[in-house]
């Protein structure tokens, strides 16, 4: 763009010119520049421009942009800059060096011709009048001395005669590999220091040295002084006070405890590359950010001193896209071809850039007429930049509505003649070398100025004595702050008072209309309800409730044309009130519907009593209704509550506490119970923390047997440990979840025994290898989902499980596995830390690595357990890590070693385990994201995992024989035996005759089969399956009712 534009005898040409947006302690950060290659004024103007942008700037949001210097121009102050959010452009520079020796980073968010984030061109001057080519000055050295890094882009340098060497730089080091830089090369060979080319085959990206330990952390860009996200040179996403992150903290949090989404205390905005507690207050705050301008179907509202963007009720005010934004992002400048877009614009998302007409860029000349449609704009989020003007416009009357330019994207603003002019909230004003211009005061512009770094700059305008002699200078009524022209309605503060945007002397207030008040040094008009006086004031104050006297009438404090007249009031009721003789609205009586003048007659047009009496027999009748519901009520919970204390003495597997009647059924119970109340059958397992008996639970004062898992617990001697011990006893007797195992009760003895439920099926390690033919995907799948469940109770519950494998697993059926052994682990003592002991005192193949070396147990460390437990349902019961001896377990993990991929897994299902074996706990996932990948895969269980099936094995599942009977029930033997024990044998002969080929059990879905072998030649096995879909039951023989007699009074011994 050429100065100037020739388009009027002055050009008005008022920098707003921002050079730092905001700051941080050692970083200050600046907005850059868009011009490409236009120049803006003159090469003076322009390097005044480049100065006042990047002085003691540390981060470029933008793009840098260094051109048009000359040969004795000092760039010295490029020295600071240490990150490009853009892309750098050093062009038509005839300095001999661009010191930019501390810039690191180039992250190329905006790409000069969508290719190059780094441009290097035309950077010479020479004899035009020589015939050989003979170059006075140029760019001679680039020292680009610690740019380490070009995030997205390449790189183009051409047409730079003074500058050698480019064959040296290693430029596949600093640019991304998916990028095609255009290499016409040649510069001067700076000390550089490369590393990425260097590093060991371990690094993702960069490092600081060449062995596996000196990888830099994921999130740093352009090296780093060590591992951790806190020791980057530069953030690749965003730097949160010193730390490297993907992402700013949110503003809301799930709240698991009150299961409320909550503010974050510790909530951040992005801005550009950095997380900020507050956005600058030039920017809108949106879903988390700072934004220029609000998205489609938003609009810009300020709260509390903050500009965000709300949803528009209905239409929009009218935002247009300006120059830099949206369809004109690639437009430097409104032209004839674009004008027609601003028509009826209230607000311009962007710059506004005018010039009549452009030969370089074949822009023909606008239509002058056409500036008429910027009268309309109200808001400029940009700058606005007038280079030049048509010759018969006298003044900037257009933009009289014009009220702020936020500054956004700071570079050059004019304006004048603009009355309503509110606010500039950020940058520099510069106006000068308009020789036509009056009305040029420095007071005018400091009261609309939001930052102290702000300041204006006014010189080579038109003489004040010229102006003065033409008598354009500012009206009487005008304060020493100056106007914006002539006349009384462009004061920017009046001398005495402001009616409606003209300065006054005085206000109407005893003559003239319409009648005023004065408030606060302004003329506002009284109300029309309000009677015109002559020798008084006709109004205190603006609202109706102000006026000396009433034109019309008057209901309490307000004038109203007239009285209320079937008003809607409180409730359902309407207001009829009439004026009396002095013109005051007055109520009629209570007995009247609506009245006229009730003073005068003292009647009513309509009264009636039928409403009272109608509300009187309603009344009663709402009020034996609610008795009777109460009464209903009452007796049903009392009902059910007889019903629920039978159904639990005759529960076969106790899955809530026998809690007295009158306590809440959410409390957990903890029953101390006597030895002698249970007994053991048989070793079930013995592990850490002690022996596993299967047992029957002989309730006191009860004639029923219930079976149980005994956990008879190592004998703790120490107070500390009894301590522990009750502790955790509690903790497990309030848990209440399907897929967590609760504890019934506690026996304390000389070696605690804790009462669990008792699982038929046994545990999920020794069910998948024995099952291994006929488990299915869809099996495998909804094992994991429910142990992320689980897991995810436990983590809301503040439990560490400390212990979790597939043998801490059990099987329900086949369909419902529930954790056990939670919170165990938490009674080993400080000093037991053997890698062997006699029953396995620590599982280390299944603990994290932090677990192992720091004996530190989280919820993250149960993520990883939970990674090798799903590893062992993968692999049917594989032993993780076989082979390897427990003591190198921690070596082996810390060389990156892991757990080979399952082959029935495909990388979707491997990479979740992966994920759950990072070395930071952090990155780790957490249980309720495991929970919603693996239901996703459930969904869809071909997709993730190939596994080939016994189709005859898996026809009908047959459970684990664990307690030794002729029968198995799985699920609640209540949906098949009736609640009352005395007539079961009553019910089940007659529920087994005659039963069909294919048959459907309705009392619950359960499928019955009679086995085709003979057990001893006496009689067949029985079994219920619980189902959730229709089940064929192929049915090979029938039994007798004695047979089937002896098989159930075998199994329940104790039902009568």
């Amino acid at each position: 763009m050429k100065p100037g534009g020739g388009g009027g005898s002055a050009a008005l040409l008022l920098l707003l010119l921002g050079c730092c947006c905001c700051s941080s302690p050692g970083r200050r950060v600046c907005q850059g520049m868009s011009n490409q290659l236009n120049l803006l004024g003159t090469r003076e103007n322009h390097y005044d421009s480049m100065v006042r942008m990047f002085s003691n700037c540390s981060v470029v949001l933008e793009n840098l942009e260094v051109t048009y210097s000359l040969e004795h121009h000092d760039l010295g102050f490029l020295q600071t800059i240490q990150e490009v959010g853009g892309y750098v452009l050093i062009a038509m520079n005839e300095a001999a060096t661009v010191p930019l020796v501390n810039l690191r980073l180039i992250r190329g968010q905006s790409l000069y011709e969508g290719r190059y984030s780094l441009l290097v061109m035309s950077n010479y001057n020479r004899n035009v009048s020589s015939a050989t080519l003979n170059y006075t000055s140029g760019l001679r050295q680039l020292q680009l001395s610690s740019l380490t890094e070009i995030l997205k882009g390449g790189v183009k340098v051409t047409h730079n005669p003074l500058l050698c060497n480019v064959d040296s730089v290693q430029w596949r080091d600093l640019v991304d590999g998916d990028s095609s830089p255009s290499m016409l090369l040649k510069l001067d060979a700076v000390a550089q220091d490369f590393t990425k080319l260097q590093c060991a085959e371990q690094c993702s990206r960069r490092c600081r040295g060449p062995k596996p330990i000196d990888c830099c952390n994921e999130h740093c860009a352009a090296g780093c002084t060590g591992p951790r996200a806190t020791d980057c040179l530069a953030c690749r996403d965003f730097s949160d006070d010193g730390t490297c992150k993907d992402t700013c903290p949110p503003l809301k949090l799930y709240d698991p405890k009150t299961h409320q989404v909550v503010n974050n205390p510790n909530a951040k905005f992005t801005f550009g590359a950095t997380c900020v507690k507050a956005c600058p207050h030039n920017y809108v705050v949106t879903d988390g950010s700072c934004v220029r301008t609000c998205g489609t179907g938003m609009y810009e509202v300020e709260e509390q001193g903050v500009q965000r963007c709300r949803t528009c009720d209905g239409v929009c005010p009218k935002a247009c896209n300006g120059v830099g934004v949206g369809s004109l992002i690639n437009t430097i400048a409104v032209n004839a071809s674009n004008v027609e877009s601003f028509r009826n614009c209230t607000k311009i998302n962007g710059n506004i850039i005018l010039i009549e007409t452009d030969p370089h860029y074949k822009i023909p000349p606008m239509d002058p007429e056409k500036l008429e449609y910027f009268r309309t704009v109200k808001e400029i989020t940009g700058f606005l930049l007038i280079q030049s003007w048509p010759k018969n416009l006298t003044s900037l009357s257009v933009f009289e509505n014009l009220e702020i330019i936020r500054g956004r994207t700071t570079h050059a603003s004019g304006l004048l003649r603009t009355r309503d002019f509110w606010e500039v909230s950020a940058g520099k004003v510069v106006l000068k070398d308009n020789l036509q211009l009056c009305f040029t005061r420095r007071d005018k512009w400091t009261h609309l100025f939001r930052s102290r770094d702000q300041d204006v700059s006014v010189r080579n305008n038109s003489p004040p004595d010229l102006c003065e002699q033409q008598n354009r200078t500012c009206d009487q009524q005008c304060t020493e702050v100056g106007c914006w022209g002539p006349g009384p309605s462009m004061c920017v503060s009046c001398r005495h008072f402001d009616r409606r945007g003209r300065c006054v002397q005085l206000c109407n207030l005893l003559q003239g209309e319409p009648r005023e008040v004065e408030v606060n040094s302004s003329c506002v008009r009284c109300h029309s309800e309000c009677l015109l006086r002559s020798r008084t004031p006709t109004c205190f104050g603006p609202g109706p409730d102000q006026c000396s006297q009433c034109a019309h009438f008057k209901d309490g404090p307000h004038c109203v044309p007239r009285c209320p007249h079937g008003v809607q009031g409180g409730g359902d009721t309407l207001i009829w009130k009439y004026a009396d003789g002095t013109g005051q609205c007055q109520p009629c009586h209570q007995n009247c519907t609506s009245c006229w003048v009730y003073i005068l007659f003292n009647t009513c047009r309509a009264a009636t009593h039928s409403s009272l009496a109608v509300a009187v027999v309603g009344g009663l009748l709402v009020a034996v209704i609610m008795s009777l519901v109460v009464f209903v009520l009452l007796r049903r919970r009392r009902i059910l509550r007889k019903r629920t204390l039978r159904r639990l003495l005759q529960e076969r597997e106790l899955v809530e506490p026998l809690t007295p009647s009158g306590q809440a059924p959410n409390q957990a119970l903890l029953r101390i119970l006597k030895e002698t109340e249970f007994k053991k059958v048989r070793v079930l397992g013995s592990g850490a923390f002690g022996t596993v008996f299967k047992g029957l639970w002989i309730p006191e004062g009860e004639n029923v047997k219930i079976p149980v898992a005994i956990k008879v617990l190592r004998e703790a001697t120490s107070p500390k440990a009894n301590k522990e011990i009750l502790d955790e006893a509690y903790v497990m007797a309030s848990v209440d979840h399907p897929h967590v195992c609760r504890l019934l009760g506690i026996c304390l003895t000389s070696s605690v025994q804790l009462v669990t439920q008792l699982m038929p099926y046994g545990c999920l390690l020794d069910y998948v290898r024995l099952h291994r033919d006929h488990v299915g995907a869809q099996w495998l799948l909804n094992w994991c989902v429910q142990i992320a469940k689980g897991m995810n109770y436990l983590e809301e519950r503040h439990l560490v499980h400390r212990d979790l494998a597939a043998r801490n697993v059990l099987l329900k059926n086949p369909n419902h596995v529930k954790i056990t052994d939670f919170g165990l682990a938490k009674l080993l003592t400080a000093n037991e830390k053997e890698y062997h002991a006699d029953g396995g005192k620590v599982p280390i193949k299944w603990m994290a690595l932090e677990s192992i070396l720091q004996w530190t147990y989280t919820h993250q460390s149960d993520v990883w357990s939970y990674g090798v437990t799903v590893w062992e349902l993968m692999t049917f019961g594989s032993k993780p890590y076989d082979g390897i001896p427990a003591s190198e377990i921690a070596l082996v993990l810390e060389r990156g070693e892991r757990l080979p991929q399952p082959p029935v897994c495909t990388i979707d299902v491997y990479m979740i385990m992966v994920k759950c074996w990072m070395i930071d706990p952090s990155s780790r996932p957490r249980f309720r994201e495991l929970m919603v990948e693996f239901s996703r895969m459930a969904s869809d269980p071909s997709r993730y995992l190939v596994v080939q099936v016994n189709l005859a094995a898996a026809l009908v599942e047959r459970p684990q024989n664990t307690l030794g009977t002729m029968f198995y029930v799985v699920g609640n033997v209540d949906d098949v035996l009736p609640q009352r024990s005395e007539k079961v044998l009553q019910v089940l002969p007659r529920f087994l005759q005659n039963v069909p080929v294919i048959q459907y059990v309705k009392s619950g879905t359960f499928c019955l089969q009679h086995s085709e072998g003979v057990v001893d030649g006496t009689h067949s096995r029985m079994f219920f399956y619980e189902t959730f879909s229709q089940c064929s039951v192929i049915t090979k023989e029938q039994r007798s009712q004695k047979k089937i007699l002896e098989m159930f009074s075998e199994r329940y011994q104790g039902v009568r």
